[in-house]
């Protein structure tokens, strides 16, 4: 029997919001469908509100609801008004994956000074920015978690000294935020991909002027599992530490990379 609007009413103050950032395609978009089957209603945000059509569509078709926002995570009051606008049109929300992110990459003496701002700027500052605006909901709710995207790259690269600062920086941002929220019922926790097959590793293997089956092929022969990753093995991680029972899980760095990382 189809549910009546008081029914449907009830339904959305009982569901939790989740947003995603960087959520228009990749490791965003799996993981926002996948927050979605978990029960979320999910705020699907990225700099282009149109390009996260595919996504919010992928979540209807499965029953869910979504809701697509456009905004520059590294400004400021765009990132306000972005939150306020989830809260008004979802409900206040209680789960932040901040997954946005960019790659300028090259070796440090070519590198820009530009190169490296930007790259700090949506992964660092963009975590910061988002993480602050969300926060005020959930330790009013007294429950909130929030997960950040970092990466094995934290651990050194060469050509990506910019994203690697970021992404080794998003490790002490985690942890700190874990031992600020925590009194107030939040969890903060940090998972850092291996190799990813996504556009963006795509788009790494091109400018080596690899096929992209050969760069997986390279790739997969030194992870222990012999195999690329997926995104939704990054979204199924997400799930957990998004969940009620990870709610003793705090301050950690997951590695989801086909093998052990020191």
């Amino acid at each position: 029997m189809p549910e009546n609007a008081d029914q449907s009413a009830d339904r959305r103050v009982a569901q939790k919001v989740a947003i995603v950032t960087g959520a228009a395609r990749g490791l965003g978009a799996a993981t926002a469908r996948r927050l979605a089957r978990d029960g979320y209603a999910v705020a699907v945000l990225d700099l282009d509100e149109a390009a996260c059509a595919d996504t919010v569509a992928g979540v209807g078709k499965e029953g869910g609801r979504a809701l697509a926002v456009g905004v520059d995570v590294a400004d400021a009051d765009q990132v306000e008004a972005a939150v306020r606008r989830v809260a008004d049109e979802l409900g206040a929300p209680l789960v932040l994956v901040n997954n946005a992110g960019i790659t300028r990459d090259n070796l440090l003496f070519k590198m820009t000074e530009q190169d490296w701002d930007s790259v700090l700027g949506v992964h660092l500052r963009g975590a910061f920015l988002m993480s602050r605006a969300c926060q005020a909901y959930m330790t009013a709710a007294k429950w909130g978690r929030i997960v950040n995207l970092s990466s094995t790259a934290a651990l050194g690269n060469r050509g990506q000294a910019n994203y690697s600062a970021a992404k080794a920086g998003l490790q002490g941002f985690t942890k700190t935020l874990a031992i600020e929220l925590g009194t107030f019922g939040v969890t903060a926790n940090a998972i850092a991909p291996g190799f990813i097959a996504t556009e963006m590793t795509a788009k790494t293997a091109d400018r080596l002027g690899l096929s992209f089956d050969d760069f997986k092929a390279r790739a997969a022969a030194n992870i222990p599992v012999a195999r690329v990753g997926a995104p939704d093995d990054i979204a199924n991680a997400v799930s957990f530490f998004a969940g009620e029972a990870a709610g003793f899980v705090s301050g950690q760095v997951l590695y989801v990379a086909g093998g052990p990382r020191a």
